[in-house]
């Protein structure tokens, strides 16, 4: 049988505090969990929660001001700016709720961008970007630029720029923000199918319907952990993903 292997996200104690002038605001305090690898974790929770803050920190976009965050096992608190950044260009895949893509750029150069920071070889990245939009459905609109897709297909395509780079995990911040309803559904059902595939997914979002569709969910509230659901059934085991 497989063992537990070890989470690939830890947080411990994660403390984030603000200070303006006389004032210092607890955005985060002592707050705990763990991700395992193949999991669909969201957070979510009233805007101001401190949603945000958590989110940033696990894609090493922000520190913590106490506690300990460990990725794959490995602590990345004291780690160098320089390293933060590689770090989250070869293991952490970001999709906003506004897309980020850039207007003047077509579909496949969005996607190739973060394996040109790489120094990866053109054959190799171009194989990966015509994968990765296959994936997602978007191989017919590979020369098309942003403006001439849909808000769904905008955030399709951002979703194969955060896959491409083969990361550990997948950080969602709200990716349904900017969707109608069914847009969102979609955006889901493609973050959910990815998970059956074997992706980790940590996703940022208010609404409670779509946290249905996590594995788990951690609820927020002015920055403290209330409380972790589990929300679903198991995934399949034919996948691996349980013991």
């Amino acid at each position: 049988t497989m063992t537990m292997s070890t989470p690939l996200i830890q947080m411990e104690g994660i403390e984030k505090v603000f200070h303006t002038e006389d004032l210092e605001t607890h955005a985060l305090s002592k707050v705990n969990f763990a991700i395992n690898k193949g999991e669909f974790f969201s957070i979510a929770g009233p805007s101001g929660c401190g949603k945000s803050t958590l989110l940033s920190i696990l894609g090493l976009l922000d520190t913590p001001t106490d506690g300990r965050y460990l990725l794959d096992g490995v602590p990345v608190n004291g780690l160098s700016v320089k390293e933060r950044a590689r770090i989250r260009n070869e293991q952490i895949g970001f999709i906003f709720q506004s897309f980020n893509l850039i207007g003047d750029m077509s579909v496949e150069d969005n996607v190739e961008l973060p394996l040109v920071y790489r120094r990866m070889e053109k054959k190799e990245r171009r194989a990966r970007v015509a994968s990765v939009l296959e994936r997602v459905q978007m191989s017919h609109r590979a020369k098309h630029l942003p403006s001439q897709l849909s808000g769904g297909q905008q955030q399709r395509v951002a979703v194969a720029r955060a896959l491409v780079g083969d990361p550990k995990i997948l950080l969602a911040d709200e990716p349904t923000g900017n969707l109608d309803s069914v847009n969102g559904e979609k955006v889901l059902d493609l973050l959910k199918q990815l998970q059956a595939e074997g992706s980790t997914i940590c996703m940022v979002t208010h609404d409670d319907r779509y946290s249905n569709y996590a594995s788990r969910t951690i609820h927020l509230f002015d920055g403290t952990v209330q409380r972790v659901v589990d929300t679903e059934r198991p995934l399949d085991l034919k996948a691996g993903v349980l013991s």
